[in-house]
């Protein structure tokens, strides 16, 4: 009996072993290289496998499109595409193989950028940084109910990016970057929406320099399950974290800044996670690149202490994580700026807190990643 038990573990190990994880990477060509190329791989980002760094499959996009970010909605039936390009919004059936980029019908938005979720599954809300507008789109049929725009000068959206939703509370936090032209004319700002209504309620500076500041706050995601309700904010050009804390008693919130990454000589503050604990803070950092652990346990929620800093590569932009925590993946280029488009995928040990390897197969190619998003069956982030 124990020879047996012992030789029908010994048959599973190689099984084991190879087991493949799956990633979403958008990709377009880096300059200068011709014909330019666009398209999703999808990569076997599974660091045991045989099959590592491997592109299983590649859906191709127009060549102008100039893909931006991918989304789930909250059953993982579907993928959004955004984009700077030709075509604001496209979408992917999950549970239909094999895998088609549907165009979706979206006018009044010019250079689309994030998107959030409502748990009922009914609605989504992408914000338009060219057209400086927010989108509100019903989700199970993906065509556009509301366009919520405010020009006020107390209450104003202008060039919207980052959108952070809780519904706990019926609000929204969208941050205002710049110009998406050229990426000039920075704000400073996030604006305050109802978000059953789409009213736009108020709108705060983000910067404790003078105006015109600049800082360009560029996402806002809320931590989940957090009482009070908080978000946390990333500002651009400042490289800055900061709070932003729901007062039940006045229904405002209240900002605070709580890191600054000059103290690590790193700049570019860019994307925000949580561990599925909630207790663990990543925030990356473009320039010159690295994956930043905070501890959020406890009273540390709003005072994050930094744990670690990891060096990647330049131009850190967008991370996922292996289901069990083990490894982080950190996509390597913000927006194909010059030192900030490194073009691989760095692979971390969490454990460690060391670069494990890297993942060159697009770089090697000539293209540039601009998103990585797991496949549903490995996917854990509950707070985008």
């Amino acid at each position: 009996m124990k020879i047996t038990t012992i030789c029908c573990c010994l048959l599973l190990m190689p099984s084991l072993a190879t087991a493949d994880m799956l990633a979403m990477v958008n990709y377009d060509s880096k300059a200068g290289v011709t014909p330019r190329k666009e398209g999703i791989a999808i990569i076997n980002i599974e660091p045991d496998s045989p099959q590592f760094g491997k592109i299983l499959n590649d859906l191709p996009l127009p060549p102008d499109t100039l893909s931006h970010h991918i989304f789930y909605n909250k059953d993982l039936s579907k993928a959004y595409i955004t984009a700077l390009g030709n075509g604001a919004l496209r979408v992917i059936n999950m549970r239909r193989k094999p895998y088609t980029i549907e165009l979706l019908d979206v006018p009044a938005c010019q250079v689309s950028e994030d998107m959030v979720f409502t748990a009922d599954q009914k609605t989504w809300y992408l914000t338009c940084m060219g057209s400086s507008n927010v989108i509100v789109g019903n989700a199970q049929t993906d065509r556009v109910q509301q366009v919520i725009a405010a020009t006020d000068k107390d209450t104003f959206i202008r060039y919207p990016h980052g959108i952070g939703l809780q519904e706990d509370i019926d609000r929204m936090i969208v941050t205002s970057t710049a110009r998406a032209s050229d990426l000039g004319d920075h704000g400073e700002t996030v604006t305050v929406i109802e978000a059953t209504s789409g009213k736009v309620l108020s709108t705060h500076k983000l910067s404790e320099r003078a105006s015109p500041s600049g800082s360009a706050p560029v996402e806002a995601v809320f931590l989940p399950h957090a009482k009070p309700a908080m978000a946390y904010i990333a500002t651009l050009f400042e490289g800055k974290l900061w709070t932003a804390i729901w007062q039940a008693e006045t229904k405002q919130f209240a900002f605070k800044e709580v890191y600054d990454f000059a103290a690590l000589k790193q700049g570019v503050a860019l994307e925000i996670y949580f561990n599925q604990a909630h207790d663990r803070l990543y925030v990356t950092t473009a320039a010159p690149g690295a994956l930043n652990i905070f501890d959020i346990s406890g009273d540390l929620k709003t005072q994050p202490a930094l744990l670690a800093s990891i060096p990647t590569a330049e131009g850190a932009h967008h991370t996922v994580f292996s289901p069990d925590e083990k490894y982080a993946f950190v996509q390597n280029n913000f927006l194909n700026l010059a030192n900030m488009n490194d073009g691989s995928i760095t692979v971390i040990d969490l454990a460690k807190n060391t670069v494990k390897t890297t993942i060159n197969t697009l770089k090697d190619q000539g293209l540039n990643p601009h998103d990585i998003i797991m496949l549903p069956a490995w996917h854990t982030d509950d707070a985008h």
